[in-house]
């Protein structure tokens, strides 16, 4: 359950920094680019700050 929040914040959090940096500013695509360094982290060291983040606001694994 968890992981389908944490994906679909992330894949909101792409389409959100890449409709930015196309219409608002070019500079947004550093938050894409955070979001994706983000991912191949926790994939690597089975860590990700938003599980803690949603594990804390009571979301069940």
């Amino acid at each position: 359950m968890i992981n389908r929040y944490i994906r679909a914040i992330a894949g909101t959090f792409v389409i959100i920094s890449v409709l930015l940096g196309m219409y608002v500013n070019e500079n947004w695509f550093w938050f894409t680019i955070f979001v994706g360094a983000n991912l191949l982290q926790s994939s690597i060291t089975k860590w990700c700050l938003m599980e803690d983040i949603l594990k804390k606001i009571g979301i069940k694994d």
